[in-house]
């Protein structure tokens, strides 16, 4: 593709934090160029899930308002920087969530598939290390403030 044509493609980001739930469907469609230059889309949707161990039945997630917005646009740059690609979404929910609630979605539309693939990735690996969020879990006898995972700060390592 000649760099003329890359540069009048017209490639958007929607990056949100919200409390109120988003629909998959309508974040695909999004995603997906009017142009049909994205050949791939990938998406990554992230759920609530219980944890056995804590007995966790609702999670609240908080955030620092306006750092984390620009903290999420931040590394959606670093992932244009590093893939040639089309529309983005990152959108993340906070509040109280119940098990089974959407928290996250990211979506990358691209030319090439393994571009689509590994800028997700990369995405949800920095926003796991880099954003604001402070997560704790509720059960029925308590609640606790969750630490951020090694495991989290070591994904965004490889990159």
């Amino acid at each position: 593709m000649s760099e003329s044509v890359v540069k009048s493609l017209k490639v958007e980001s929607l990056i949100k934090v919200q409390t109120e739930d988003f629909s998959i469907g309508e974040l695909y469609d999004w995603l997906k160029s009017e142009d049909a230059s994205s050949g791939a889309v990938v998406t990554f949707t992230g759920i609530v899930r219980e944890h056995v161990e804590t007995r966790m039945q609702q999670m609240f997630l908080e955030h620092y308002p306006g750092m984390t917005e620009r903290a999420l646009e931040k590394i959606v740059e670093q992932a244009r920087e590093r893939w040639q690609l089309g529309n983005i979404v990152v959108i993340h929910r906070v509040g109280r969530l119940s098990l089974n609630d959407n928290i996250v979605f990211v979506g990358v539309a691209s030319g090439h598939r393994v571009n689509a693939f590994e800028a997700a990735q990369f995405i949800m690996d920095y926003l796991k290390k880099d954003a604001p969020f402070w997560k704790k879990e509720i059960n029925a006898e308590s609640e606790t403030w969750v630490e951020q995972k090694s495991s989290d700060i070591d994904a965004a390592k490889k990159w």
